[in-house]
């Protein structure tokens, strides 16, 4: 068996004395695209920010690519990393989020190429290039100079996706990446999502898009109240549920 791209064990998280996560257990092979269902408030974002370390976990171990993520183990003990050796890790991992968090000021080729820059040291004409390539890559090879407000939302969605990509992660989190979008612009970035699942992309994708997981996906995950309730083949978790919570849920968005 190949080490798991991301291996969850018992993972908590909690906001003050709100549990947020109740013992996620998980694993995704290399390769490998999951898709995550919930309502809202059930814990799918905050797993997806534990996996970057953009939250810390108070329970469980939590590794990618055979590593824990934003701590060292010494013994029985984990004691955590420093922030620059987080941020290095963090560069291994891509996330595009529902909001485009895109920089107003900067032209999308500008906003493919900061990070690489920035956070690895490419020189600047080969940041550009490759960040050429990879906004020729979602569609939008003939907008490098547009700007954010120039954009649609599925556009900018695109080149938030590409600007993931110019780090050449080696894992992709996806957080409900359509759910602010038109719903007439939705498919344009689920294509661009299909296209790097044919191509090998390990990807966690939180989303209500029941067809994308269907056609997509390697395995469904229904999580509740901070628990996996059901997981399996899409397939099997959207037509023949075991559970009654996915039942219930799955009548209602489908």
């Amino acid at each position: 068996m190949s080490t798991p791209m991301v291996l969850a064990e018992g993972v908590h998280k909690r906001f003050g004395r709100l549990e947020v996560l109740r013992g996620i257990s998980l694993e995704v092979q290399p390769g490998q695209v999951m898709c995550m269902l919930g309502p809202s408030g059930s814990g799918k974002s905050t797993f997806l920010r534990c996996i970057n370390h953009l939250e810390k976990i108070e329970a469980g171990r939590l590794s990618v690519d055979g590593e824990l993520v934003g701590y060292r183990q010494e013994g029985d003990r984990l004691h955590e990393l420093r922030e620059a050796d987080v941020v290095r890790k963090r560069a291994e991992i891509g996330m595009v989020f529902q909001r485009f968090n895109l920089f107003p000021h900067m032209t999308a080729l500008q906003n493919v190429c900061e990070a690489p820059v920035q956070v690895r040291g490419v020189p600047r004409e080969q940041a550009r290039e490759r960040g050429a390539e990879l906004l020729a890559r979602v569609g939008l090879g003939h907008r490098l100079s547009a700007y954010p407000s120039q954009l649609s939302g599925g556009q900018q969605q695109r080149v938030a996706i590409a600007r993931a990509l110019a780090m050449d992660p080696k894992l992709m989190l996806f957080d409900e990446p359509t759910s602010a979008l038109d719903p007439e612009l939705v498919g344009e970035v689920l294509d661009v999502m299909r296209g790097l699942a044919a191509d090998g992309m390990t990807m966690i994708v939180v989303s209500h898009e029941i067809g994308f997981a269907r056609e997509v996906a390697d395995t469904m995950v229904f999580i509740d109240e901070g628990l996996v309730v059901e997981s399996g083949p899409p397939e099997q978790v959207i037509s023949a549920p075991q559970h009654e919570r996915t039942r219930a849920f799955l009548s209602k968005v489908l």
